[in-house]
């Protein structure tokens, strides 16, 4: 047997941190070595007490987050699963080890130029230079990038389930010129984090916008999809999924924008992917969350009113899993050189039912 890729998880005990966890237990490649909290002051956790499903799946803690104890993992990759502003002094911490690893991070440390920050993310980023390592983390696109990487900034969930429809067509020429995409998301209540709020509540919990003309993924979209666009967000009362609706006015074009043409198009870019499911909408309906929720894999569909040369795109993905840590193990497998696909094809089951639970 090969020697396992050694994996530590920063961020555990988060709901992307456990995602991770499931899925590395599955991968017959890496060994999962150190388990920690997102903070220095966090004390050691049962990592079951965290997330039961994992009960007598793994004998680790989930230990307080110090440089040294990283150090002694002697971890190939870390994945990290952490606020932006402590992603950073992660990486840079990391980065200053003998032995340094291969970094994936799952904030939205490293996605955006340096000058955007402050706007969107509300901090003047400390360490420009290291935006300039990152390479963006969306294997269908920058696959040849990501597998000579030391700094993987894993995509947003509602940047994934944008960018994968709007790309292919966006650098097609597909888009009119001077007009706006715009895409409206719904997000289940993990997209907001572990951290309790009110809204996120099970009382609380409605189907309503929020952060409207200002979320950050919209620079994200923008800048990894080549195109303008007008995002809004909305949570919905359900835990976890994305469903996006994308409304694009199509140029005219050589011999315009005709079905076919539209379907040729994302089947160039996406035929032979393995986490990209294209639907013909008439004949096998729209994507869902249900399909797609706890897999690997985003759903795209599209109709076209001609006379108007207006499309509508939607997409599904589930924003644990393609939008943080499925896509994430993606990448992991690109920089070590493993198939693609390694840990990512089953459906992964819910706590529920891996607990027995039956309705």
């Amino acid at each position: 047997m090969p020697t396992p890729t050694k994996v530590a998880i920063i961020g555990a005990a988060g709901y992307s941190g456990g995602e991770l966890i499931s899925i590395l237990l599955n991968h017959p490649h890496a060994e999962i070595v150190g388990l920690f909290g997102s903070g220095r002051s966090d004390k050691p956790t049962n990592i079951a007490d965290l997330h039961p499903h994992l009960r007598s799946r793994i004998d680790l803690d989930v230990r307080p987050a110090e440089l040294n104890a990283l150090k002694e993992t002697n971890a190939d990759a870390v994945f990290l699963a952490t606020p932006h502003e402590a992603s950073i002094h992660w990486v840079q911490d990391l980065r200053s080890l003998p032995r340094a690893p291969k970094l994936l991070d799952l904030s939205g440390a490293f996605r955006l130029p340096a000058s955007l920050y402050p706007k969107f993310y509300g901090f003047e980023h400390e360490h420009p230079d290291l935006l300039k390592l990152a390479v963006y983390g969306l294997p269908e696109l920058n696959r040849a990038k990501i597998k000579t990487a030391s700094l993987i900034a894993v995509p947003g969930c509602y940047p994934t389930s944008a960018i994968l429809p709007i790309a292919p067509l966006a650098r097609a020429g597909a888009v009119r010129t001077g007009t706006r995409i715009i895409i409206d998301s719904t997000s289940g209540v993990s997209g907001a984090g572990r951290s309790p709020t009110t809204k996120s509540l099970f009382c609380e919990v409605s189907l309503q916008p929020y952060n409207v003309l200002k979320h950050r993924h919209n620079p994200e979209i923008n800048i990894h999809s080549g195109a303008n666009t007008l995002f809004t967000p909305h949570l919905g009362p359900y835990a976890r999924g994305i469903l996006s609706t994308i409304h694009i006015d199509l140029s005219e074009g050589t011999g315009g924008w005709p079905t076919h043409r539209i379907a040729e198009t994302l089947a160039a870019a996406y035929a032979n992917e393995p986490f990209i499911r294209l639907y013909n909408s008439e004949r096998q309906g729209w994507p869902s969350i249900a399909a797609v929720e706890r897999t690997n894999f985003c759903d795209i569909a599209f109709a076209l009113d001609e006379q108007h040369r207006h499309l509508i795109v939607v997409s599904a993905i589930d924003n644990l899993v393609k939008g943080a840590a499925g896509q994430a193990v993606q990448c992991f497998n690109l920089l070590f050189n493993y198939p693609e696909t390694t840990a990512l094809l089953s459906r992964f089951p819910s706590p529920r039912e891996v607990a027995g639970v039956t309705e």
